[in-house]
């Protein structure tokens, strides 16, 4: 329907231009004398009429075209905007009207000395739009920080006392996994999170892929991770974005996550100790509810002692393994023997990695 409806203006302003075009033909002094053809009206008026129509039906005739050329330009457009964050598409435009405004002032001054100056201050204009545009897209972080400067200047006594919200306005991004996990759940209630939170269309996607997945674990874990999201969105203080933005010439999820990141200036937030490393690599900020939860556990050194229980035996000859009630694994020299049994321990040694914490301790004699 659009397509018909842009082809009938089309054809209407082929008409026009070709009235316009011939009454200004027709204006010419040496046409204008031929035959007196000004002052025969109906000569005229026929001229112009077969003229408008024949430049009306030429238009309708490549109206298909000129209708396919515009769709395809404003697709691109789409997709150059849709790979750019909304500060920066304001920002550009901000920057081109400035520059714009600044290249008419300039070129009135000269458009009136001849038709060459008039043309050259509308290509003057024209750049000038774009290097300003330009300018303040790569000054973005200098113009975003002045007027932020400035707005802390101007609310100071209102906000003295108080802690900057600044960190909370970096979205997060949130990625299937550490949704299926549910810690960001308890996390988020306990405002060490703040929003908001972008959930990407293609990760609901996925979820819902292995909601409805024939096995057993997989669907179990799919539908938790779907009652996290309405239990964060419905319980929780906390604003959640749903981002139908998507990366078509991207196949893999995670590499879109990291996409949507750049584009948004936000963090990633994950369990995923794969997806970390490749973040890290290209320069995304991530937060890693693991390395959080290693960050809150107990902290243990060296020459400590603690009661545990040897559950099973480890990797090594006569190794032990034991826990500590979070989880932290315990590894005991020589407490293979002691599988089942409470023992006093001393720590010895602790690493610390993405994946845990893992402590080594001997027997306390």
């Amino acid at each position: 329907m659009i397509r018909k409806v842009i082809r009938i203006i089309l054809t209407i302003m082929g008409v026009m231009l070709g009235y316009f075009l011939a009454n200004s033909i027709l204006s010419i002094e040496g046409i204008s004398h031929i035959d007196n053809i000004r002052e025969n009206l109906v000569l005229a008026m026929s001229s112009c009429i077969i003229f408008s129509l024949i430049i009306g039906i030429i238009f309708y005739f490549i109206s298909p075209l000129l209708i396919k050329l515009l769709f395809n330009f404003m697709e691109y457009i789409e997709k150059y905007t849709q790979k750019m964050a909304m500060i920066d598409i304001l920002l550009g435009a901000t920057g081109g009207i400035i520059g714009l405004l600044i290249g008419v002032l300039i070129g009135t001054l000269f458009a009136s000395i001849s038709e060459f100056f008039a043309i050259l201050s509308i290509i003057g204009s024209l750049s000038l739009a774009i290097i300003c545009g330009d300018i303040a897209v790569k000054k973005k972080e200098e113009i975003i920080a002045f007027f932020t400067g400035l707005n802390r200047r101007n609310n100071s006594k209102e906000k003295k006392g108080k802690r900057s919200n600044n960190f909370g306005e970096v979205p997060k991004v949130l990625d299937t996994s550490v949704i299926i996990d549910g810690r960001i759940l308890d996390i988020s209630g306990t405002g060490f999170i703040e929003g908001p939170l972008v959930i990407p269309q293609f990760v609901l996607d996925e979820l819902r892929h292995i909601s409805d997945s024939a096995d057993d674990l997989k669907r179990t874990k799919g539908r938790r991770g779907l009652d996290i999201l309405n239990k964060i969105q419905k319980d929780l203080p906390i604003e959640v974005q749903i981002s139908d933005m998507d990366f078509p010439d991207i196949t893999e999820v995670d590499s879109k996550l990291l996409k949507l990141a750049q584009v948004l200036n936000g963090k990633v937030v994950t369990n995923d100790f794969n997806l970390n490393k490749v973040a890290e690599f290209q320069g995304v900020p991530v937060l890693n509810i693991n390395d959080l939860a290693n960050a809150i556990k107990p902290v243990l050194l060296p020459g400590e002692e603690l009661k545990l229980q040897i559950i099973k035996e480890g990797k090594e000859n006569n190794q032990g393994i034991g826990y500590l009630d979070d989880g932290t694994m315990i590894v005991v020299e020589n407490g293979k023997r002691y599988i089942g049994e409470f023992i006093d321990a001393s720590v010895t040694s602790v690493l610390q990695t993405s994946a845990g914490r893992m402590i080594f301790a001997t027997r306390k004699s």
